[in-house]
């Protein structure tokens, strides 16, 4: 199903989570797909930028939970891999099992950065292949789809980056990246020029420039992916919010400003629980 809609190249757009509540708020608001951000991870987990921190065992246990909360297709970052092409077999073989419906490798040097970041370096082309291969060959069913993220552009020109891709093409990725195109003619010449379907990133605030789902959809894009913008949402929410409990000392439902403590319930689904309990406990 997922392969299915990327290839229709109608951008689909797909938010991140960096846990499972938050997954269950996009399935809830009608979003086709989620995906794990491993920098939305490293921020909430341990209160630290995308600076490779982040562990397989980690992005597993993440994985699993969102996987058990949500019926839609969950897409993971999985950074480089963490490691070389065996540790790429393993890790899609770990992720796999966790639930994931694709899996984002990339050709960063460890410890990655956040693709937004400043003085990136990559692996070569060739490596990187030898990965992508590895991630194929270790997945047991192909509606598991291999997602190669090259970061290259940082260090490369445009047409050596588009080089690169291909490379990953050939070796098996069912869908491709480009991180960090910083121009307008960048991001509409990317899905001419590779045969697969394309994700773009917008990263609010980033180095991408920002255009609406639509033109990208109309440009060829499979996948418009915001992998942090409900967590950079959230944290303006909750400076507001906070703001308000600190300068009046008292907060309350009525402020407007807060989910009620019933829709809260709901996403965590409480009434099914309930529901449950009086089954299992034969309650009448």
């Amino acid at each position: 199903m997922l392969r299915a809609k990327l290839e229709e190249r109608r951008g689909m757009l797909v938010p991140g989570a960096a846990n499972a509540l938050a997954a269950r708020v996009i399935e809830d608001l009608g979003f086709e797909a989620v995906y794990v951000s491993g920098a939305g991870v490293t921020n909430t987990f341990w209160g630290l930028p995308d600076l490779g921190f982040v562990s397989l065992t980690e992005i597993a246990q993440h994985t699993t939970t969102i996987r058990d909360a949500v019926d839609i297709p969950v897409l993971v970052d999985a950074d480089t891999g963490f490691g070389n092409a065996l540790n790429v077999r393993h890790t899609v073989r770990v992720l796999e099992r966790a639930g994931a419906d694709a899996i984002q490798l990339e050709d960063q040097t460890m410890p990655k950065k956040c693709g937004h970041f400043d003085n990136k370096s990559v692996i070569s082309a060739e490596e990187m292949a030898g990965k992508i291969k590895a991630a194929v060959d270790a997945r047991t069913s192909r509606d598991l789809l291999i997602i190669a993220r090259t970061d290259a552009l940082a260090v490369e020109s445009f047409d050596a980056t588009l080089e690169r891709v291909q490379r990953y093409i050939e070796a098996g990725a069912d869908v491709t990246f480009v991180e960090a195109p910083k121009s307008a003619d960048e991001i509409r010449e990317i899905p001419r020029r590779l045969s697969v379907p394309q994700v773009v990133n917008v990263v609010v605030g980033g180095k991408t420039p920002v255009f609406a789902r639509d033109e990208l959809a109309t440009m060829g894009y499979g996948l418009v992916l915001y992998a942090n913008v409900a967590l950079q949402g959230a944290i303006a929410d909750m400076q507001v919010e906070l703001k308000h409990l600190k300068a009046n000392g008292r907060m309350d439902e009525v402020s407007g400003m807060v989910a009620s403590f019933a829709e809260r319930q709901r996403l965590v689904k409480k009434p099914l629980l309930d529901e449950l309990e009086r089954k299992y406990t034969d309650r009448k």
